[in-house]
């Protein structure tokens, strides 16, 4: 299925006036505070957020998984659903593989295909975490920082494969996420795993051409309940201070313990020029891997505030990766992805708004209040007029969720894949 431009045009056509109604007055009042409202949607335009291929399927629990009638079977219809998201929201415009579920059969039909549908491919995703088909080692204990030495050098040249199948794709980035740690008190020794996984990743980092970065994540728990090798962003910076200026730590928003600062984390992180990537999601307990925005919107603004302080502020920062890691257990993954876009521009939009000006002002005169209000001010303001205007201006829809839903675009893809398609890889 693909959504033509006359069928989202139609869509809009019942809420074009009260769209400008709103978009009006929010102009107006933008105006009168000092916003450069253009300047603000040319903004919220160019950002992009890539959408993981394993995403597009449902997804599950350690308990099980209950399927999604028309989930993409193959790489292409992946990228076919991808393009769908990006039509309606025109913020979708790149995917990210992970490997080896998602390897191209033929490389040239995939990125014409890709390409067609306006979709860049972003970082490419390695997989160490379960054992694969026919593999010679087992990394049921560990793989970048397995005792073996055998299964070390079989994770480094997985990542190494995956860096030839993304260089191939015209990705720029490599992401290394680790499972490995332990359950049991004295199960590993922690120094040990860490210098091999040390000198693991230094081996992969050998193995990136001269315009690629590897981003490095971290999660202090699960699978591994009692220590993780890789478990805050501590570790992964010194990891990436290690390896060499193209390495760099990646923050996904599940992967901190509760009540965590990732605000603090992501400005010390750009400050020093080392955040690379951000994975969004949502949680309330732990890696929960909700619809961003679901459950701590405000703490999500207040990340973006930071974000957008160190994207005008640290140039000793690359310019990031975006990309949402979600599950998708009761929800269209469709429409999930659709609301979870929504919401990370809508962080974006309110952080674009805080008067930075006025913000360092009160801070050098310890106006607590004042600061407060500021953050509260930008963060009250219904930007979603905004949003919506960015999207028109490119051809999206006004309400992605409700054109998606008036286009009856689940049903269609049923009627093209059937009920019983299973997303690879899951």
């Amino acid at each position: 299925m693909k959504i033509e431009q006359h069928h989202i045009q139609d869509a809009n056509k019942k809420a074009l006036k009260s769209h400008q109604e709103h978009i009006d007055f929010l102009t107006n009042s933008l105006t009168n505070k000092g916003v450069n409202v253009e300047a603000v949607i040319k903004k919220i335009q160019d950002f992009q957020v890539a959408i993981p291929s394993w995403a597009l399927g449902a997804g599950g629990t350690r308990f099980g998984r209950f399927s999604f009638y028309g989930e993409p079977s193959s790489l292409e219809q992946k990228i076919q659903d991808v393009g769908l998201i990006h039509s309606l929201t025109q913020t979708a415009g790149a995917v990210s593989l992970h490997i080896p579920w998602d390897i191209p059969q033929d490389y040239k039909a995939v990125k014409e295909l890709a390409s067609g549908l306006n979709i860049k491919f972003d970082a490419v995703n390695s997989n160490t975490f379960q054992d694969q088909k026919n593999a010679q080692e087992s990394y049921k204990y560990g793989s970048l920082s397995n005792t073996n030495e055998a299964v070390r050098q079989q994770a480094i040249q997985h990542n190494l494969d995956v860096i030839n199948i993304g260089n191939q794709l015209g990705s720029k980035s490599l992401t290394v996420w680790l499972a490995d740690g332990s359950c049991f008190p004295g199960q590993n020794n922690f120094q040990t795993a860490l210098q091999h996984t040390e000198n693991s990743l230094k081996a992969i980092y050998k193995g990136l051409p001269s315009d690629w970065s590897m981003l490095i994540e971290y999660k202090p728990y699960e699978p591994n309940f009692y220590s993780t090798v890789i478990q805050d962003w501590g570790t992964s910076f010194m990891l990436a201070n290690a390896c060499g200026e193209k390495a760099f730590s990646l923050v996904d928003l599940g992967h901190h313990l509760p009540n965590s600062n990732i605000e603090q984390i992501v400005s010390i992180l750009m400050l020093k020029g080392k955040l690379g990537g951000f994975h969004f999601n949502d949680s309330k307990y732990g890696d929960d891997d909700l619809t961003v925005g679901s459950i701590k919107p405000y703490a999500l603004f207040l990340i973006f505030n930071e974000l957008v302080y160190g994207m005008q502020n640290n140039p000793q920062n690359p310019d990031l990766a975006w990309m949402i890691d979600a599950s998708h257990n009761v929800k269209d993954p469709l429409e999930d992805l659709i609301q979870s876009l929504e919401a990370i521009q809508e962080a974006y939009a309110k952080a674009l708004l805080v008067d930075q000006k006025a913000l360092k002002t009160a801070q050098l005169e310890n106006d607590v209040v004042t600061c407060q209000e500021l953050l509260q001010d930008a963060y009250r303001t219904d930007v979603r007029p905004l949003l919506a205007q960015a999207r028109l201006d490119k051809g999206g829809a006004l309400s992605p969720i409700q054109a998606y839903r008036a286009l009856d675009v689940r049903n269609q893809l049923i009627k093209e894949r059937g009920k019983n398609t299973v997303a690879t890889g899951l």
